[in-house]
């Protein structure tokens, strides 16, 4: 995802990570870290107690004036429209045929200003194609470079943040896929709880220069809580076990959000959207495949590109795949003909040459414990 030669880019908090011995790896058009003390020990560490991610290569850009919800429903699958302030929408983004421009997130700040999250490594592609299609007289930016993103995650995220934020900050009151303006560590944040782990957790999204700030103070605050610095080895690892596609990986310009198992943000009934109509031809003569999770029966890991065998032959490929260190097995996610995939079916995936029995089965792989 970077080109050789190529110069990376750092987030604000890049001293931080060096100091607490971070791989660093590029990613992204980025140098980020990709573990601390080990993708295990942090994947667990979510699940258990909590760990901190630094994700401020997310892309971010605003789009404000009257004309905003329109511009922004014209492009995205979801209903914009319904979206009320303070709530926050995740939807795709297509092309004319279906194909997925990206997946993000959506938050109505004001009655007329939105910010979109979008990928860190289709930033550039997204602005360009976003900014083609502003028709609507609202005011575009790219606010990705002033915008720093941290995301505590795990079971003791809301009392680490709670202790950072004057009367603990009523985090009760910022539900699934809200945001709300609060003051963590003495900063001007915005506090959301989407997530992309599984557990419980917030994203805050602060001015790139109060980032060290805030994240030393979590670190600090979460001490005694098991809260532990992660990477995007654990990232990847934690969003696996949910099935949450990664753009890229998962779905991209050649899948369409209806057989990426993302048929739900795909609204029609909310006006036309750039690829509407296709989707709409493809819903009525039905899909030929669909991402599904696939457990291992046979030794081996299925991983990224490798090829789904039915009945001997390839029908489909792995898009990610791990060992997944809750669940101790092996476990991946990949496209297979809608004839298997249905629960239970018998597949094979080419490991190194050799077919190793595979099923399908029902997903999340992890499901959390009701508390």
């Amino acid at each position: 995802m970077t080109e050789p030669g190529e110069t990376l880019l750092r987030t604000p908090l890049h001293e931080a990570h060096l100091r607490a011995g971070a791989k660093m790896v590029p990613f992204a058009g980025f140098e980020m870290p990709v573990q601390y003390r080990g993708v295990i020990e942090e994947h667990r560490s979510v699940r258990g107690a909590a760990g901190l991610f630094d994700i401020s290569h997310m892309g971010e850009f605003e789009a404000a004036g009257p004309g905003a919800a329109d511009f922004l429903q014209g492009l995205l699958s979801n209903n914009v429209k319904k979206l009320e302030v303070g709530k926050v929408l995740y939807s795709v983004m297509c092309q004319e045929d279906g194909g997925i421009v990206d997946d993000l997130t959506l938050y109505r700040l004001e009655p007329e200003r939105f910010m979109a999250v979008v990928n860190a490594a289709n930033i550039e592609k997204d602005w360009e194609w976003m900014t083609a299609r502003n028709g609507a007289g609202c005011t575009f930016r790219n606010i990705s470079e002033e915008t720093a993103l941290i995301a505590p995650q795990g079971p003791e995220a809301e009392k680490i943040l709670a202790g950072l934020i004057p009367g603990g900050g009523d985090l009760e009151a910022i539900a699934y896929y809200t945001s709300a303006e609060r003051e963590v560590a003495g900063r001007k944040v915005l506090v959301s709880r989407t997530g992309y782990t599984g557990e419980d957790g917030f994203e805050l999204y602060l001015a790139a220069g109060d980032a060290p700030q805030v994240w030393d103070a979590l670190l600090s605050a979460g001490a005694g809580r098991g809260l532990i610095p992660c990477g995007l080895g654990a990232r990847d690892t934690l969003r696996t076990e949910m099935k949450y596609a990664l753009y890229g990986n998962d779905i991209d310009e050649t899948t369409n959000p209806l057989e990426a198992g993302l048929g739900w943000v795909v609204k029609f009934k909310a006006g036309d959207f750039t690829g509407s109509d296709r989707l709409a031809e493809i819903k009525e003569r039905g899909i030929g495949r669909k991402l599904v999770g696939i457990e291992m029966v046979d030794r081996g890991i299925p991983r990224h590109g490798a090829p789904i065998l039915v009945d001997g032959d390839p029908a489909g490929e792995v898009t990610s795949g791990t060992m997944s260190p809750t669940l101790g097995k092996a476990i991946g996610i990949g496209y297979v003909p809608i004839s298997h995939a249905v629960e239970g079916s018998g597949v094979e995936v080419d490991i190194r040459g050799k077919p190793r029995a595979a099923k399908v089965v029902k997903t999340p792989f992890y499901r959390k414990k009701p508390a």
